[in-house]
């Protein structure tokens, strides 16, 4: 092999370790906090069927003050494909459809976290969504 040969090969390879590496933190559940459990009760804003990941935009009261504007959490959920193995569908929540959803926040403390169940305005568990993130 010659010498450029084995530069272009090395060069391959860190490629394809530096590709590699992204896509494992990109499926990574480091910025949740997984030690903790938070239950949010309110109104979704928007339920989003994308790839990668679905989210569910929810609007939750803030109880300790009932004049406040609610605040919009934004939380993570399972690949569609992932999730319709789980009885979760495009049409599974709606606007203005009340939920309670169990997530692990984030551990900035920012409004989000990673969905571990929802509970639907039927007050049916809708699936296990947090599954569906590997």
């Amino acid at each position: 092999m010659t010498r450029v040969n084995r530069t272009i090969a090395v060069l391959i390879g860190v490629g394809v370790m530096l590709a590699a590496n992204s896509a494992f933190a990109h499926h990574s559940r480091s910025m949740f906090d997984q030690t903790k459990q938070i239950t949010l009760t309110g109104a979704v804003k928007e339920f989003q069927w994308t790839n990668p990941h679905c989210w569910i935009q929810v609007l939750v009261p803030d109880p300790n003050n009932a004049q406040a504007a609610p605040v919009e959490w934004g939380v993570e959920m399972g690949a569609p494909v992932e999730l319709m193995r789980k009885g979760w569908k495009p049409g599974s929540l709606k606007p203005g459809d009340e939920v309670t959803i169990v997530v692990n926040p984030l551990r900035d403390g920012q409004h989000g976290g990673l969905v571990l169940s929802v509970t639907g305005p039927d007050g049916k568990i809708i699936g296990r969504p947090a599954d569906g993130i590997k």
